[in-house]
């Protein structure tokens, strides 16, 4: 489909060509009828030539010949048949049959007084005219196949580095699940034998039975929560092609949510239970009306509750602890915060502490469109806090209310869908790289040098073809109409005093005043009251500075006189 520009420009381009014809339509002194049909037919042929090519190529290098109104229709012909017609043999057989056509019936048309200016003049004009503007549109129309061959070209090696890519992440992950599942199942299980082993010894107190019970228990759901990771990581590696926006964060939130629905909002009771258990003293909060969450917010909000107490048992044991969940009107917020520690903790010898808990938290929140704060308190203490939106990222963030910031507590800089990379991993998506088309582009000029010299050739060939083209154009009209203003000898003596006017014109040319002005310079004088006719010979003079005149003269309707003389050239 063209654009409404494009449009706009072929029908003045069509309207400019039409005039441009019927203009030199009635400069040959053509009827109200002729100056229609000549106007009408080219503009027809320049809104045709981009469906037609070859046939409107060869309608106008043979209408040229015989209609000088056509010549500046047939270099845009040329150049659209050039980008159009398919094939190189195509085009070369249309172009051979179109210079032969236009050549052969001019030579036709001037004989039987064909001059060598004449024969050069027409073996040039359609090199001119058809061959340089069909090589110039050829050249045009292969450099955008070049560049949309190139585009493919990239595209493709983007699309293949992508899949290369995934696959290289979905074995890593593959090998990650191996070895967790070897090494830290392995570890689990042990810890899991023991603790049930000690928990039925005979020698141990109430209390500490109590105690290697949660032991025993939170080894259990440590197993299951490693198996459903595993399994999460190994399905990413079976479905590599999944959505890259839920792969593999959201996906596999979304597959935890699945197999484990109980460690949502719901599960954080459980959380608090287990940590009184052990001892703590953890205080549970609720505020606001509680409203439902995505199944992966919900899932963040538990690990951020079990993230929390985690770190204040590791590192202030014996704090007090306080959970808190807030719900706001747009989001939950959820707090877990401890004072500063009782007693004195060990050297760290026995804690283990990588800091990649609060980084998974906040991997995990972006990807739904939250956020997480973690920091000390004025009190010594320690906070963590994430906030956590109703609505999930698939379905759509509410924008917050112009002027009304406050509403919200998700962080945009934070949000999901701004930290998705352009750059698709899947083929749906975009894949262009400008790098890439730059590099094939210098690697095919380094082999192609030639092809680049011959491209800067023609960037200056083609305005200059241009520019013959249009004196050509305006050389061939004015030829024209010369050899129409001549007449032969014989013509002239054949023609009697005494015989009717209408009858002598209706055998000798139309006079056309722009050829023959100036030919009365030096003439005969003209009988009173006589209208005159002057006509220049086909035959040259011996003197090369003269020009031989014919001229008749009537009056009343008859012709009283004629003469032969010759003028300044």
């Amino acid at each position: 489909m063209w654009s409404p520009w494009r449009i706009v420009g072929e029908a003045l381009l069509s309207v400019a060509f039409g005039l441009l014809g019927a203009g030199l339509a009635a400069l040959d002194h053509g009827g109200a009828v002729r100056i229609a049909a000549a106007g009408l037919a080219i503009a027809a042929l320049s809104l045709l030539r981009r469906t037609l090519p070859t046939t409107v190529l060869l309608v106008t290098a043979v209408g040229s010949v015989l209609f000088g109104g056509l010549a500046p229709l047939v270099l845009v012909a040329a150049w659209s048949a050039g980008r159009r017609i398919d094939g190189v043999g195509k085009a070369v057989g249309t172009f051979a049959l179109a210079y032969v056509l236009n050549l052969g019936l001019a030579v036709v048309q001037a004989l039987p007084h064909l001059s060598l200016p004449r024969l050069v003049f027409d073996v040039l004009w359609p090199l001119v005219a058809i061959i340089a503007p069909g090589l110039a549109g050829r050249h045009r129309s292969q450099h955008h196949t070049l560049a949309d061959t190139l585009r493919e070209y990239d595209a493709q090696q983007q699309r293949e580095r992508a899949m290369i890519a995934g696959q290289a992440r979905a074995r890593e992950r593959q090998r990650i699940a191996q070895d967790m599942h070897d090494s830290l199942g392995h570890q689990l299980v042990l810890i899991s034998v023991h603790a049930g082993a000690l928990e039925v010894d005979r020698e141990l107190t109430g209390r500490q039975r109590e105690a290697v019970g949660v032991l025993r228990e939170a080894s259990v759901a440590a197993m299951h929560e490693l198996r459903e990771v595993v399994q999460v990581m190994r399905d990413s590696m079976e479905a590599p092609h999944e959505d890259p926006r839920t792969t593999p964060g959201v996906a596999a939130a979304a597959a935890e949510d699945t197999t484990a629905l109980s460690r949502g909002v719901a599960g954080i009771e459980g959380l608090v239970g287990t940590s009184r258990s052990a001892g703590a003293a953890v205080e549970l909060r609720h505020s606001g009306e509680p409203c439902p969450l995505p199944p992966t917010a919900g899932h963040a909000a538990y690990r951020i509750v079990q993230e929390g107490l985690t770190n204040a048992h590791k590192h202030a044991p014996g704090a007090p602890i306080t959970v808190e969940l807030r719900y706001e009107p747009d989001s939950l917020v959820v707090e877990v915060a401890n004072g500063p520690a009782t007693g004195t903790t060990d050297d760290g010898r026995g804690v283990v502490s990588g800091g990649q808990g609060l980084t998974g938290l906040g991997e995990r929140t972006r990807l739904i469109g939250g956020m997480v704060h973690a920091g000390p308190t004025a009190d010594g203490g320690f906070r963590l806090a994430g906030v956590l939106p109703y609505t999930s990222p698939e379905g759509g963030v509410p924008s917050p209310a112009p002027g009304n910031v406050a509403t919200t507590f998700v962080d945009p800089t934070g949000a999901f869908w701004q930290q998705t990379p352009g750059d698709s991993l899947d083929e749906g998506g975009p894949v262009m790289n400008g790098n890439g088309l730059k590099e094939l582009a210098k690697a095919m000029s380094r082999k192609n040098g030639s092809g680049v010299a011959i491209g800067c050739g023609m960037a200056v060939l083609i305005p200059l073809l241009l520019v013959i083209g249009a004196v050509g154009v305006g050389g061939y009209v004015l030829l024209n109409k010369a050899e129409k203003a001549r007449i032969e000898p014989k013509q002239y003596d054949a023609v009697k005093v005494g015989q009717s006017e209408a009858e002598i014109r209706k055998q000798l040319p139309k006079e056309n005043s722009f050829v023959t002005d100036g030919l009365e310079m030096g003439a005969p004088p003209v009988p009173k009251g006589a209208k005159c006719l002057s006509l220049t010979s086909t035959e040259p003079s011996s003197n090369p500075d003269m020009e031989p005149v014919f001229r008749f003269c009537f009056k009343d309707g008859k012709l009283i006189e004629k003469k032969s003389f010759e003028v300044e050239n």
